[in-house]
């Protein structure tokens, strides 16, 4: 057995450990084991062992565990070992002991490792810059899941799926997922930011739509010494009789603590909040064909208008779209979108796999860019992850000179994948391919199976 497991952990450092040997060392993971406190016994699927097929495993087009499995097996079929089954029960049994905290712990770390990689030219006016928002993804319809996930409201009982509200930071350098929050479907997404905003450094610049503008937060990030960016929510109305005039279409202007406890705050919250802040608006219209908004008015606590300027900030929030990219990345190319797991726990451990595994494309983009002089926000994602499973065969057959050369083969034929720039590209918001034409299901399976055998 331990000869087979020290087969395979040199299998992975080889073939996935050396795209990521910076990001997520083998070192790494064992100190974040240790520090947990988690013992395990010598088996196959040993906690290293378990989460290398775990990633390898988001990162396939083909998910399931019976090929997670198959491809352990076919590690081991060269080496005079013997070959462990091929029932998936003792895979699903080891991802279910990995603990939560080892997944959060090394998402993290993945996260901060790839944050010190960047340099002062990377930044925006000396700033780094986050992006927020939140999504949803969908799980397989279990009691368990539907006990901690409810469906929608408005679906009948049996006709829908479990769903998850989750809040992500982005950076929108390098465009690896910073920081996670898990909740409930019904969850508004400023609660869901406000247990993000612990993540946030010192000088950090937070750039989010209008459903984060709030008095109350306002004033949170700039109380951690960090500085905000929204788009104005609707219900506030402003007038420039209440502000400062600083240009055309930029005021300093003054905003007064609500007369009531707004929801979702306590009342030392409330009561610890000023009587007053000043914020910065700034106003500009839209004239690209395409674009829903025609007028956009922004909200922010960069108040030096030397520093930062005008067209600073309405470019820097122009880019707040790449956030809907990244979820998309992570939910459409990786297939986050619909999960597996039939847990709550197993579902969380399963979401956080698949940014670790988001966050290491992110970091093997980043080395490829800058290696070869390319910016790595234009590479596609995509491309990235076909490059990196053709290329794993290659790296797990070669010696380590061969290895060394095939990896860096590997990070100039991701630069050759660049996505064009294309600003102000629209599209009309239209189909072109026809679905079934099957009608929807509005009573539970049994029901409708029960309806078949008595008609």
């Amino acid at each position: 057995m331990t000869l087979r497991v020290q087969i395979l952990k040199d299998k992975f450092n080889s073939s996935l450990g050396l795209p990521f040997k910076e990001l997520l060392p083998t070192s790494v993971i064992e100190q974040a084991l240790l520090e947990l406190k988690t013992r395990y016994y010598r088996r196959l699927f040993d906690p290293i062992v378990t989460l290398w097929a775990f990633l390898s495993q988001v990162l396939d087009t083909d998910k399931s565990c019976h090929n997670a499995v198959s491809k352990i097996i076919a590690h081991l079929v060269e080496e005079d070992v013997e070959i462990p089954s091929t029932d998936t029960s003792a895979y699903c049994q080891a991802r279910s002991r990995l603990p939560e905290k080892l997944l959060e712990k090394l998402f993290n770390y993945s996260a901060q490792n790839l944050d010190e990689k960047m340099i002062e030219e990377h930044l925006w006016c000396g700033r780094n810059v986050k992006v927020i928002d939140g999504s949803t993804v969908s799980m397989p319809d279990t009691i368990e899941n539907q006990q901690e996930y409810p469906q929608s409201s408005s679906q009948k009982l049996g006709c829908g799926f479990p769903i998850a509200k989750i809040g992500v930071i982005f950076s929108l350098v390098t465009g690896a997922a910073v920081a996670l929050c898990i909740d409930v479907l019904n969850t508004h997404d400023i609660k869901l930011a406000r247990n993000l905003y612990s993540f946030l450094k010192s000088n950090d610049v937070l750039v989010g739509d209008r459903a984060f503008c709030a008095y109350a937060d306002m004033f949170a990030i700039k109380k951690l010494k960090c500085d905000a960016v929204f788009r104005k929510h609707q219900s506030r109305t402003t007038t420039v009789r209440k502000g400062k005039i600083a240009g055309d279409c930029d005021k300093l202007v003054i905003w007064y603590k609500p007369k009531s406890c707004p929801k979702g705050l306590s009342k030392d919250e409330f009561n610890a909040l000023p009587p007053s802040i000043t914020v910065r608006e700034i106003y500009y219209d839209i004239f690209i064909p395409g674009f829903r908004t025609q007028r956009v008015s922004l909200i922010t606590t960069l108040l030096d208008k030397s520093i930062y300027s005008t067209l600073e900030i309405v470019g820097l929030y122009g880019r707040r779209w790449d956030v809907e990219l990244d979820f998309r990345h992570l939910k459409t190319t990786l297939g986050m979108d619909i999960l597996r797991c039939k847990t709550p726990s197993m579902v969380r451990k399963e979401i956080y796999v698949y940014l670790l595994a988001y966050n290491l494309l992110r970091s093997l983009m980043w080395s490829a860019g800058t290696t070869y002089c390319t910016p790595p926000l234009r590479l596609s994602l995509q491309g990235t992850r076909h490059h990196l499973n053709n290329f794993i065969p290659e790296l797990l057959a070669a010696h380590s000179t061969k290895r060394l050369q095939i990896y860096r083969t590997l990070l100039k034929v991701i630069t050759h994948k660049a996505v064009p720039h294309r600003p102000g590209r629209s599209e009309a918001r239209v189909r072109k391919r026809r679905p079934k034409a099957y009608p929807l299901m509005t009573k539970p399976r049994q029901e409708l199976r029960n309806l078949l055998q008595t008609a």
